[in-house]
């Protein structure tokens, strides 16, 4: 079988690609404009520092998909799946990220500062130094998720679910922690971050 030829600093405007499958495509600094993915599926897709701008991937399904150093500008996610992706370092502004299936993979370094992730599953996911600043968390589940260093500067995380997620070196200044649930290991890091001693005497 043939590997698929990498497409190199291409740009696509409003093109339609509605169902297209993705499986084993390559594209490294192309630009997205307009441009219909709305039920694309695919497995195995690789995008590496591409601009997606006013894009749809609505109802599309991605396993083992790559966005590498990606950005998505007002970009609609509504009702997609990503399985088993890697989002390393990928900028997220304006986008709608909601409702949104995530299984597994890797949000390292993302960046998605003021998004609407209400509700959404990310247990067990590995987020890293993510910048979620400014976020609405509400109800979201973050249970297992390593956050370590990331950022959650006056998120709104009432309801999150935090259990068994790994804090350390997290940034919570001005974060909302009406009725989120923690375990004792997360509490006692968090209160630690924010200048409390903890005496377990």
């Amino acid at each position: 079988m043939s590997t698929p030829q990498e497409r190199y600093d291409e740009t696509f405007v409003d093109e339609d690609w509605y169902a297209r499958d993705l499986s084993g495509e390559r594209y490294r600094e192309c630009v997205f404009r307009e441009v219909d993915l709305t039920e694309a599926t695919g497995t195995g897709a690789v995008f590496e520092s591409c601009t997606f701008a006013n894009c749809r991937f609505n109802a599309s399904e991605h396993v083992e998909a790559v966005f590498a150093g990606c950005t998505f500008e007002r970009t609609s996610w509504f009702d997609a799946t990503l399985e088993g992706c890697k989002l390393l370092g990928s900028v997220f502004v304006g986008c709608t990220l909601r409702p949104l299936t995530v299984r597994g993979g890797s949000w390292r370094a993302v960046v998605i500062r003021g998004a609407d992730l209400t509700r959404l599953d990310l247990a067990g996911l590995p987020l890293q130094e993510a910048d979620l600043a400014d976020s609405d968390l509400r109800g979201t589940s973050l249970r297992g998720a390593d956050l370590t260093r990331a950022v959650l500067r006056g998120a709104n995380l009432s309801g999150a679910d935090l259990r068994g997620a790994a804090l350390a070196g997290i940034d919570l200044t001005g974060a909302r922690l009406r009725d989120t649930r923690m375990d004792l290991a997360g509490a006692v890091a968090v209160a630690e971050q924010q200048g409390v001693l903890v005496d377990e005497a």
